[in-house]
């Protein structure tokens, strides 16, 4: 039996995932804001534990993180899936709604870690499971200061990935493309207050579109919930896993952008060097 820690745990992901680890016979530690929505959406179970967690107070998540070694004994997997995204022109977002987004994508992520690691690492064993996102690959109109968060998990991930795996713990991060959770309702997606008209052509009609693809997303949440779960008992996980036919086709027209790139400026990009 392994011990997942949840964050975001009410719902979306987070919920699917901590019902098919306990399906599997996985013990879970669910955390929300409000743990009573975990136990509303998913009911109660022996082997789950549910707790308070605002991923923004580093104390909460230190508490969370022994209360669940108390529980337990260990933490064997971390699923970091609480988040949120913000729909808006860079130039729209004010100062406190990028502040929000990354005090919760990007520290969040990082206090709840770094509460986590030091068991981990008495345990010489470890599944970190961090949820990034296509805009985390790459960016898009629309998303940029979400995607920001996002390409910051990505490098938070390699990184982390370099430095425990000789340590006996893997690092992943997951990449969904649109998959039909409530992430486009607006408890999950904020919507910059600013408006700018000369961004109606960009911005603006990926706000108009957001509500026509909410609930008409191409990817399975339960299977994506399956994956994961089966992947956190995967011997040698990828440092990345792009879930997603959107997702797949994203990051080969990144791939091939990125070699057009290379080919038509590498005479540019090699003649830095000191001359010899």
């Amino acid at each position: 039996m392994s011990i997942w820690f949840i964050t975001g745990a009410s719902r979306g992901f987070g919920a699917l995932v901590a019902q098919h680890a306990l399906e599997r016979g996985d013990a879970v530690v669910a955390t929300a804001r409000d743990p009573k929505a975990i136990v509303d959406r998913i009911g109660s179970h022996p082997d789950l534990l549910t707790l308070a967690l605002d991923v923004t107070r580093r104390d909460q998540a230190i508490a969370a993180a022994q209360a669940a070694v108390d529980r337990f004994g260990a933490i064997d997997i971390l699923l970091n899936n609480a988040g949120f995204g913000l729909l808006g022109a860079v130039e729209e977002a004010s100062d406190d709604e990028i502040e929000a987004v990354f005090r919760t994508n990007v520290f969040g992520l990082l206090a709840v870690t770094q509460a986590v690691l030091p068991h981990m690492r008495m345990a010489g064993f470890g599944r970190i499971l961090n949820i990034s996102s296509i805009g985390g690959y790459r960016g898009s109109a629309g998303f940029g200061v979400y995607g920001a968060t996002k390409f910051a998990v990505e490098a938070l991930t390699e990184s982390l990935r370099a430095e425990l795996a000789p340590l006996g713990i893997h690092v992943t991060a997951i990449e969904p493309g649109y998959f039909r959770t409530d992430f486009m309702d607006a408890s999950s997606l904020k919507v910059s207050r600013t408006v700018i008209p000369d961004y109606s052509e960009t911005v603006g009609k990926v706000r108009a579109n957001a509500g026509q693809v909410n609930g008409a997303q191409p990817g399975n949440p339960a299977r994506l919930a399956e994956i994961l779960v089966d992947l956190a008992h995967h011997p040698d996980p990828p440092v990345r896993l792009p879930l997603g036919a959107d997702t797949v086709a994203a990051i080969e027209a990144k791939h091939a952008s990125d070699t057009a790139i290379l080919d038509k400026w590498r005479a540019v990009a090699l003649s830095t060097g000191f001359d010899r």
